[in-house]
C-alpha cells in the first residue's frame, strides 16, 4: 500500500510539475508544420529561435503566424546579431503591431563577434526599448551546466547584475535554461544561485522526445557538459542509440525536487522539440492530463502514445 500511496503522489507532482509547459520552433521547422494547432492548445507559449546569420523577417513571419494561431509568439532577441539601436526599436515595433508580442527571451547569442553594437543581452535590457514597447516580460538565459561562450565568474555576474535591475525596474524579468539531461546539475545550480542571491523565477529547459543519437548531436552543439557525459554513458548500448528517449526520469526528479523543497527556484519547464514538435507535444499533453503510469519504484513513468 506505501508504493501505491507513494505512486499517487509523485503521479501528481509530475502532472503539476509539467502543467503549463511552454514550448520553441524555429523559422525552419515552421515551414513543415501545417498548422501548430494541430499538436499544440490554444494559448500555448511558444519561442521563436533565432540561429546566427537567420532573417529577422523571418521570426517575425512566425510570430505573426503563431498569434493568427491562437498561441502566445515569444521572439528571440540576440544580443551579438543585431546591427544597432535602430534596428531593435524597429522590429520590437513590428513584433508589437503585427503579432500583438508582449514577452520576448534575450540572449547573448553564439557569435564570435558581435555583428554590431550589442555584445550581451544586458546592454539591450539598458535601452529601455523592451519597456517603451509595453514589453515588460522578459526572459534571459539560464546556464546549469555553465555556458561554453561565458565565463563562470561572467554568468554569475550577469545572474546579479539582472536581479538588481528586475528590481530597480519593476519589469518581470525570469530565467530560461538551456536544457539537461541530468537532475542532479540542474538542483545543485538551482540550489546555489538560490543561495547567492537570485530571486528570478526559472523556467527549466527539458529535452523533448528524440532518439538518443538525435539528443547526443544537440547536447555536443550546445556544449553541455556533465548531461554530455550522462548520454555517453547510456549511448554503450549501441542499440539503444536510434530508440526514442522520454525525459521521464529526469521530469519525476525535478518533480519530486519542486514539492519537496520550498526554497527551490523552479516555476515552469520548457519543452525543447528536439526530436520534433508533434511527438514532444503528444507526450507532455498525455502527462499533463495524467495519461500515464508510474514504474513500481517511481523513479519513473510511461506514456501510452503513438510515436
Amino acid at each position: 500500500m506505501q508504493v501505491v500511496s507513494e505512486n499517487f503522489d509523485v503521479h501528481s507532482q509530475v502532472r503539476e510539475f509539467l502543467t503549463g509547459f511552454t514550448a520553441e520552433t524555429t523559422p525552419g521547422s515552421a515551414a513543415k508544420i501545417a498548422d501548430y494547432r494541430e499538436h499544440l492548445r490554444p494559448g500555448t507559449t511558444v519561442y521563436i529561435t533565432f540561429l546566427p546569420g537567420s532573417d529577422f523577417n523571418d521570426t517575425i513571419a512566425v510570430a505573426k503566424r503563431l498569434r493568427e494561431e491562437g498561441l502566445e509568439p515569444v521572439p528571440h532577441f540576440a544580443a551579438r546579431s543585431i546591427p544597432d539601436r535602430t534596428f531593435l526599436d524597429e522590429n520590437l515595433a513590428r513584433l508589437t503591431g503585427e503579432a500583438g508580442v508582449d514577452q520576448v527571451l534575450i540572449i547573448g547569442g553564439a557569435v564570435d563577434k558581435p555583428v554590431g553594437t550589442f555584445s550581451d543581452s544586458m546592454q539591450l535590457l539598458e535601452t529601455g526599448l523592451f519597456d517603451a514597447h509595453g514589453i515588460r516580460r522578459i526572459g534571459v538565459a539560464g546556464h546549469p551546466e555553465g555556458s561554453p561562450d561565458i565565463s563562470d565568474e561572467a554568468v554569475r555576474d550577469a545572474l546579479a547584475w539582472k536581479n538588481s535591475f528586475a528590481e530597480r525596474t519593476g519589469l518581470d524579468l525570469y530565467v530560461i535554461t538551456q536544457f539537461c539531461f541530468e537532475a542532479a546539475p540542474i538542483i545543485e545550480w538551482d540550489r546555489r544561485i538560490q543561495s547567492e542571491g537570485n530571486r528570478l523565477p526559472i523556467m527549466i529547459g527539458i529535452p523533448g522526445l528524440a532518439t538518443l543519437k538525435t539528443l547526443m548531436g544537440h547536447a555536443k552543439a550546445c556544449g553541455i557538459g556533465p548531461s554530455m557525459r550522462f548520454l555517453t554513458r547510456q549511448a554503450r548500448n549501441v542499440a539503444k542509440l536510434m530508440t526514442v528517449s522520454a525525459p521521464d526520469e529526469l521530469v519525476v526528479d525535478l518533480a519530486r525536487y519542486a514539492a519537496s523543497d520550498p526554497a527551490c527556484g523552479i516555476a515552469g519547464v520548457h519543452m525543447y522539440p528536439l526530436g520534433g514538435l508533434k511527438k514532444s507535444a503528444a507526450w507532455s499533453y498525455a502527462v499533463t492530463d495524467g495519461n500515464f503510469s508510474m514504474n513500481d519504484k517511481a523513479t519513473g513513468f510511461s506514456v501510452d502514445i503513438d510515436l
